[in-house]
């Protein structure tokens, strides 16, 4: 495994993470066996970064983490756990009704969060999306005293835009931005947010790096998704848009063949490629794709491959929008 730095002052982490979400939600049936397992794992190929969020199965994920960092409680210093908060959910129907990153919210959620997860701090607080009606200066200045209290090392933020990161970092130092980045969606990244996150030496950690599974080349048809998948919701996955992506990916694998990697492991180093302060958090609650997507950080893209990836998805050419008209309300505020 190689690492990277999240920020000018973060901390260091495995080039890429995992993502937890997964093994609790959106993915089909969880396996709490295989996760824990795979947790495991990841310990063991040297990952370092784990990423949950409170909203992820109404703190259910928290929980499971939680439990893989019981059982590993001698490991807690090499570990990075990132968590968020800000989404609440409708006690009724279990879905996100409101966005709350007040300054009363704020450590009453983190509070939550540490007993979920079984810890004393927090190493990655996020606010997972920011609610426009409140300024960013109050949320920020709250999770500033979270910091001065130890019971948060450092902060960062997820899918804001270029304005909102920097008034945060002027009052206290982000990190990090967390931010949907990889083949199929890149112009979120690339442009004012990435040069801002530049300027201020703030980490991009990517999220759904293989397009919620899509690049990874292994589904071929809606039919694959178990009915719980939350990726029947999802537009790129819809009937009408899933056959042209599907031939954007089979591209991306023409290019990995050549390359000798799978189409993940490429679309994993074309990210790690784009520069050393961006780190992408690939999801699994599989071993075997752990695996896989670590031994990415051993491959060295040419100029020339990266630019035939870039071709295999052109700007533009991917079909739907990233995700349902709902949730993209909440997106860049």
């Amino acid at each position: 495994m190689k690492y990277r730095r999240l920020g000018v002052d973060g901390p260091e982490v495995s080039a890429i993470g995992l993502g937890c979400m997964g093994m609790s939600i959106a993915y089909g049936t969880p396996d709490e066996e295989e996760s824990q397992r795979t947790l495991d794992r990841a310990l063991e190929t040297g990952i370092t970064l784990l990423d949950t969020a409170d909203a992820y199965g109404q703190g259910a994920n928290e929980e499971l983490v939680g439990r893989w960092l019981r059982r590993h409680a001698h490991e807690r210093d090499r570990m990075v756990v990132a968590t968020k908060f800000g989404l609440r959910h409708d006690a009724a129907t279990g879905r996100v009704d409101a966005v709350d990153t007040s300054a009363d919210y704020v450590p009453l959620a983190c509070r939550a969060s540490l007993r979920r997860l079984g810890t004393t701090h927090i190493d990655l607080y996020y606010v997972h999306r920011r609610d426009p009606g409140t300024p960013v200066e109050e949320t920020v200045g709250a999770m500033s005293r979270l910091v001065e209290a130890g019971l948060v090392r450092h902060i960062g933020l997820s899918e804001v835009s270029p304005a909102t990161l920097r008034t945060a970092h002027a009052v206290h130092p982000i990190s990090a931005v967390q931010v949907e980045y990889s083949l199929f969606t890149r112009g979120v990244v690339e442009g004012e947010l990435l040069a801002t996150c530049r300027e201020l030496g703030v980490a991009v950690v990517a999220y759904c790096p293989l397009g919620r599974g899509m690049l990874t080349g292994a589904l071929s048809s809606r039919d694959e998704l178990a009915p719980q998948d939350n990726r029947r919701r999802w537009p790129r996955f819809a009937d009408e848009n899933l056959p042209h992506n599907l031939a954007l990916v089979r591209a991306v694998r023409d290019v990995a063949e050549r390359i000798g990697c799978s189409p993940a492991q490429a679309a994993l180093a074309w990210l790690l490629a784009e520069g050393d302060d961006i780190v992408p958090i690939p999801g699994t609650k599989r071993r075997r794709y752990l695996e896989e997507n670590a031994a990415a950080v051993a491959l060295s893209l040419t100029e020339a491959d990266r630019e035939l990836l870039r071709q295999a998805v052109p700007e533009e050419a991917v079909a739907g929008d990233r995700y349902p008209e709902q949730a993209l309300k909440r997106l860049g505020h």
